[in-house]
């Protein structure tokens, strides 16, 4: 046991340094240099610069992050496949779910790490635009915080939809796609579930109803993460509701973390 774990452990820090060596990752931190942009940006608007700096730097962070997830969490693990890697790793004394999982860790540390860099980058930028631009209202910088912090949950959790489809895909297509397209539907289940439970819904047939109200409970609902009204203009966080949707990616990881493990469990190496 102990074993598998620092195996699973070793996993995780091939998986780092070779995200560090990664093009991907060169060209994503080339896009993050946007945030020295901001402030000149920002001060186009007038009267609200402060408020389109926090915009402006939370919509940054979360767009490189989406790209990590997608692109970084589709291909880790078809890479392995494609060249062959997996034949000699899987030849120690480590399972495949152990393996699966050092990716996925690897994987999600290293959106972790980015998250805190990215963080600082925006707290910085929105900092010297509230300096140079007073605001009337007062910036929560714990409201901030938490925007980032369950951004990262958010794509994570999209990490592991990517590595869902990795593990029945034979190329890069289906888990990027796939991962894209999960995630542009898991960003309005919300709404459409609102709506087809509203009294405007009732003009669908019952068809339409129960197949938006299954797909609700089934794509990852990642509106839920989003906190960047509370963030932009100082809202009280929801507590209650935050401690639900900490819970919520918990459980929905998990699933989806163990399906991909029984999937690639039985999978045929060629």
């Amino acid at each position: 046991m102990k074993g598998g774990q620092r195996s699973m452990k070793t996993i995780m820090q091939i998986t780092l340094k070779g995200v560090f060596r990664d093009r991907v990752f060169h060209g994503i931190m080339v896009t993050a240099c946007a945030f020295l942009l901001i402030p000149v940006i920002a001060s186009l608007s007038m009267r609200q610069v402060t408020e389109l700096s926090i915009t402006l730097s939370l919509s940054l962070i979360s767009f490189i992050l989406l790209l990590l997830a997608v692109f970084l969490g589709g291909t880790s693990l078809w890479k392995d496949i494609e060249r062959r890697y997996t034949f000699s790793v899987l030849g120690l004394p480590l399972s495949r779910q152990r393996y699966l999982l050092g990716r996925f860790g690897g994987t999600a540390l290293f959106v972790l790490l980015v998250t805190v860099v990215l963080g600082v980058a925006a707290f910085v930028v929105v900092l010297y635009a509230s300096i140079i631009y007073p605001s009337e209202r007062p910036i929560v910088w714990l409201n901030m915080a938490a925007c980032i912090l369950f951004d990262a949950l958010k794509y994570i959790l999209l990490i592991a939809v990517a590595t869902l489809f990795s593990t029945v895909s034979t190329s890069f297509f289906l888990p990027v796609f796939g991962t894209i397209a999960t995630f542009l539907a898991g960003g309005v289940t919300q709404q459409v579930y609102e709506f087809v439970n509203s009294p405007a819904g009732d003009k669908l047939s019952p068809v339409i109803r129960q197949v938006a109200s299954g797909l609700y409970y089934i794509i990852p609902n990642f509106g839920a993460f989003d906190l960047k009204i509370y963030a932009i203009y100082g809202l009280a966080l929801p507590v209650n509701g935050l401690l639900l949707t900490i819970a919520y990616f918990v459980v929905y990881t998990g699933l989806l973390l163990s399906a991909a493990a029984a999937l690639f469990a039985r999978r045929e190496m060629r």
